[in-house]
């Protein structure tokens, strides 16, 4: 089945040459299914390449999604136009009172400031909150899993002294979790974060399951007993050149960053980058999508 979406999204055009099948507003009307209701509250910067990122990877299930698009940060954008955010983004409180299926927080470049510091930070407290009682499973991404393991355990922010890069060997610890049913012993995920996820840290001072971890990059996959949180600390979702774009705009900006390590071909950052963690992160997700929200969510949202 398709990811329905906004007949006039920018991901219409671009996963359709893809060849994946997403099917719009307009069409998915004459269908007397009952979509997995989906929102995701986009941080990212580049919010239209965020988007297709995300929307591809949930298109490979055979569910129909019903997606939206939140946003919290009423400022003027630097890197998406202001017609794209009005047409396609909702505040929150135009959902506040709606329930879903599931919900995907994704990151943000704010591995360096505080919580306090960061203007939207008390909506993101509101937000996640709000999470436990109006979605059946939630999914954050990098930062998101550092503000969320504020906000429901309470945990000060870990940073590493010099930020993490590159495409990490990760390894899973656990055998039978339907989450990580498929998975290789050891995949391949980029990593772009200050933030630190000590294993000590999370085993200690939480009560989650950790599933996946990396000697370098610490823990990666975990989750909560009853499936409704999961906490994803690198980017599955990203393009193939995505980190390569990021470290030029780094360099551009004279911040002399590191070259992301088991990345560029040849550590040769002008060589083309391949995508090594693509089978991985597409699992990951149709995994959540299928044992995580469509096999507990109530088939009435709010009925629980």
């Amino acid at each position: 089945m398709p990811i329905k979406i906004p007949d006039l999204l920018p991901a219409v055009d671009v996963l359709g040459s893809e060849n994946i099948f997403v099917m719009t507003e307009t069409r998915a009307m004459h269908q007397d299914i009952r979509p997995i209701k989906l929102i995701i509250l986009n941080l990212m910067p580049k919010k239209i390449e965020t988007e297709n990122q995300l929307i591809r990877l949930l298109s490979n299930t055979p569910l129909q999604i019903d997606i939206e698009l939140l946003r919290i940060d009423q400022r003027e954008s630097k890197n998406t136009p202001a017609k794209h955010l009005n047409s396609f983004y909702r505040s929150f409180e135009q959902i506040k009172d709606n329930y879903y299926d599931g919900m995907i927080i994704t990151g943000a470049p704010l591995g360096l400031t505080d919580f306090e510091d960061i203007v939207y930070w008390d909506r993101v407290e509101e937000v996640i909150h709000w999470t436990r009682d109006h979605v059946t499973s939630t999914m954050f991404l990098c930062w998101a899993v550092q503000a969320a393991l504020k906000v429901l355990f309470d945990l000060p922010k870990q940073t590493r002294q010099q930020k993490l890069s590159g495409v990490y060997g990760h390894q899973i610890l656990v055998q039978h979790d339907p989450l990580i049913r498929g998975f290789d012993d050891q995949f391949l995920v980029p990593q772009s974060r200050n933030a630190a996820f000590p294993v000590s840290f999370i085993n200690n001072h939480t009560d989650l399951h950790l599933l996946a971890s990396s000697e370098e990059a610490g823990a990666y996959l975990m989750a909560s007993s009853d499936r409704r949180q999961v906490y994803v600390t690198g980017h599955p979702e990203y393009d193939a050149e995505t980190l390569a774009q990021e470290y030029w705009r780094d360099k551009d900006a004279g911040l002399d960053p590191a070259v992301p390590l088991n990345y560029f071909p040849d550590d040769d950052p002008e060589a083309k980058p391949r995508n090594k963690w693509r089978s991985h992160a597409n699992l990951l997700f149709a995994n959540w999508l299928n044992y995580y929200v469509y096999q507990i969510t109530p088939y009435e949202l709010g009925a629980e």
